[in-house]
């Protein structure tokens, strides 16, 4: 069954818990047929979700770069929001294809900024960017350019 239309997020609102909101989940398909669900940090930019992930993650989207990223806020059903986007994930392999890629660079900086302090240190002023870069076997940043996209506002209901 498919959401009404009328439930749906205007662009406005999307975009505004796209850029401000913590925490994403992302579901590959791991070894076999299983579902690996994790809770990331994330930056948006472009219309595409950007994480730096390692380890599973990042081995489940090279096998198989299908995955789901869901972005929600709030606790309670009546003010219930979220944003659910699929698609082929892209890992950005090497330092070269992270220069080439048009919005990383703007992604970088959002999220030094949303991620200041975030792991109980006190914020710094100008944080700069979120300097991860592809490094070791399995730590790079991955890309979702979604093709297919449900949003929903429950206070719409």
């Amino acid at each position: 069954m498919a959401l009404p239309r009328e439930l749906a997020l205007d662009p406005a609102r999307l975009e505004e818990i796209m850029t401000t909101q913590w925490n994403m989940r992302v579901a590959t398909v791991g070894p076999g047929t299983r579902i690996n669900l994790t809770p990331m940090w994330f930056g948006w930019g472009g219309g595409q979700v950007y994480f730096y992930g390692r380890g599973q993650k990042v081995v489940n989207l090279r096998r198989n770069p299908v995955c789901t990223i869901l972005v929600d806020r709030h606790e309670k059903f009546p003010e219930l929001q979220g944003i659910m986007l699929q698609g082929q994930a892209r890992v950005l392999e090497t330092a070269e294809d992270e220069a080439a890629d048009p919005h990383l660079a703007a992604v970088r900086l959002q999220m030094g900024r949303k991620y200041n302090g975030g792991h109980g240190q006190a914020p710094v002023p100008d944080p700069g960017p979120f300097a991860a870069s592809a490094r070791g076997r399995n730590r790079r940043w991955v890309v979702l350019a979604p093709d297919h996209q449900v949003s929903w506002d429950n206070t719409r209901l």
